[in-house]
């Protein structure tokens, strides 16, 4: 995992409102979208269960795997940015 990654995860593990009013902007919902394009959101159910009982690392995979692409390395880096506001 990536540092950007880790504090992404960390600032939202930190302020879990930080999490609901990420998803209301348009990068969050760009977020939602990647996130869950290839199989209907179920993994990333799955990857938020397990990093409620602190187990991020399914998280993390899933958000380093969206960082793989331009597009997607942009997004996560706006996202750092608004987060630690």
């Amino acid at each position: 995992m990536d540092e950007k990654t880790k504090q992404l995860i960390q600032a939202l593990k930190a302020n879990p409102g930080a999490v609901q009013a990420l998803f209301r902007t348009q990068d969050g919902q760009s977020l939602l979208r990647m996130l869950t394009q290839r199989d209907q959101g179920a993994a990333l159910q799955r990857a938020a269960q397990n990093a409620a009982r602190g187990d991020t690392s399914e998280m993390a995979g899933m958000i380093s795997q969206i960082m793989k692409s331009p597009e997607g390395a942009a997004l996560i880096q706006r996202i750092n940015q608004t987060v630690r506001k």
